[in-house]
């Protein structure tokens, strides 16, 4: 088991693919993140908020596998919502497809779990609509004698905003005293519907991991010590660099996203010695192997918001060659200009290259904005200098006297919107199944020879590939039930973000 840990902790980067007892093996949770698990075990609804890689799926999965072990009060039911006909769908069609799915998974909960009525296997069954299965709900609480909590993981998307108000919608008409949801959602997700109300329909949880929060050093420090412990050995840093330091430095560089940090790690690891040389050449090595290109991999899956990449490519590199003259992190967006670039902003947000650590800040010009915090590996891209004195002040907390204001008379901001269309597929779905082979960013994708077994059977592109049934690629010579699970998952990791 400690050669597989070792192993499979350098890749594990969906909570999904995880097994149970790796996933408690290789996840590490700090206070902050434990009072948030017993937000999402507790009752009432909550929306837990994050970018791409932060571990919301992990807090879910974490409060779900408490609630199956330990809890004789409440029943969990767990739902990924990264279903290809759901994506597909919308009003009346949404919500019938959402309930049969959500029916689906309180039966397989009720088979986990082994509950029993008077010697029988409890079936849950519903009508395939909100308000019956609500009803049929709370009739299942009291039938058990629990309260019943629902996790939806992959609820929100960024750019999947057609099914979100119907979502939402159902979100609110079934939390009750008896029924607790809970779901995921992506920074900056605004279409909630005009009948939910985020202040008083749910909490919000911000999962981001603030640099200057008294935990995150010994959270890191703990992960690389269940992950990656030869980074921690003596002989491995130079005399400027304790397994201290070096755990906070690149927690912060990531903004504390545990995905990118796994990346980081995993190149940090192969070197003989670490100094500040091999920290800047990885950092660097991040920015251009790791974070433009995921901004280029979002655009096949944004639909209407593809025409936004490019755009948003231009603010960043303005950002981060503006902050590297002032050898800032931090920059203040005047209110008015969050407004004009919200999509922008949300999707580096979404991928990592910023971070919103305040929504509403007074600034030196007047009026108020929101205060990010900018990755240091494409900082670095732009500053291409990394001294010690540069590393023990990137360090330190952030001096408000070198944040960067930008109000709206700043020219940082005048690049050209494009005009956005009513509707527009994903491209992801007409990429060739070859963009499933196992690679940087999809360590658990298809082999060469499962791609080859589907294009031999006429499916030859993703969207081929999701209509295609289980049972239809159970049928097919080499794949079985372990491979169509594969190919399952691997087709969430891509087509959702």
């Amino acid at each position: 088991m400690l050669e597989e840990v070792e192993e499979q902790g350098k890749f594990i980067l969906a909570a999904e693919d995880c097994s149970p007892d790796l996933f408690k093996k290789l996840h590490i949770f700090s206070q902050y993140e434990q009072r948030i698990i017993l937000s999402l075990m507790a009752h009432g609804p909550v929306l837990l908020r994050g970018g791409r890689g932060s571990g919301k799926s992990v807090l879910l999965k974490a409060a779900h596998d408490r609630i199956k072990e330990k809890s004789a009060t409440a029943f969990s039911v767990y739902l990924s919502l990264r279903n290809l006909p759901l994506l597909r769908s919308k009003d009346d069609e949404y919500e019938t497809k959402f309930c049969e799915l959500l029916i689906q998974s309180v039966n397989l909960a009720l088979k986990e779990s082994g509950l029993k009525d008077n010697g029988e296997p409890i079936i849950f069954s519903a009508i395939p609509a909100v308000s019956p299965i609500q009803q049929a709900l709370v009739k299942l609480s009291r039938q058990l004698n629990r309260r019943i909590v629902l996790f939806f993981d992959d609820a929100a998307h960024l750019g999947r905003e057609t099914s979100l108000e119907g979502f939402f919608d159902i979100f609110r008409i079934l939390s009750s005293s008896s029924l607790s949801c809970k779901a995921t959602i992506y920074p900056g997700v605004t279409t909630l519907g005009t009948r939910f109300d985020v202040y008083n329909d749910a909490t919000v949880i911000n999962i981001a991991r603030d640099e200057n929060a008294p935990f995150f050093t010994a959270f890191f420090l703990d992960v690389m010590a269940a992950r990656y412990p030869a980074l921690l050995e003596e002989n491995k840093t130079t005399d400027t660099l304790d397994k201290s330091k070096l755990a906070a430095f690149l927690g912060k560089a990531v903004l504390g996203n545990m995905r990118a940090f796994i990346f980081l790690c995993n190149q940090l690891e192969e070197l003989p010695k670490i100094g500040l040389p091999q920290l800047k050449s990885g950092l660097i090595n991040m920015a251009s192997n790791y974070y433009w290109p995921l901004l280029e991999e979002l655009k096949q899956k944004l639909g209407i918001y593809e025409s936004l990449i490019e755009p948003s490519i231009r603010l960043a590199n303005d950002i981060f060659r503006t902050a590297a003259e002032k050898s800032t992190s931090s920059i203040i967006i005047h209110r008015d200009l969050m407004q004009k670039w919200a999509k922008p902003f949300e999707i580096l947000d979404y991928a990592g290259l910023i971070s919103r650590r305040q929504v509403s800040i007074a600034m030196k010009s007047g009026g108020r904005g929101s205060r990010f915090t900018l990755n240091l590996c494409n900082l670095l891209e732009s500053t291409s200098s990394l001294t010690s004195e540069q590393f023990s002040a990137w360090l330190q907390a952030q001096s408000k006297s070198t944040e960067i204001h930008i109000n709206t008379r700043s020219r940082l901001l005048e690049i050209a919107l494009p005009k956005l269309p009513l509707d527009k597929t994903l491209s992801v779905l007409e990429l060739p199944i070859d963009a499933l082979i196992e690679s940087q960013f999809y360590p658990y994708g298809l082999t060469q020879t499962q791609v080859n077994v589907l294009k031999n059977n006429q499916i030859e592109k993703i969207r081929e590939l999701a209509d295609t049934s289980d049972k239809q690629l159970r049928s097919l010579s080499g794949i079985g039930e372990k491979s169509v699970n594969h190919i399952r998952n691997m087709l969430g990791q891509v087509i959702w973000m």
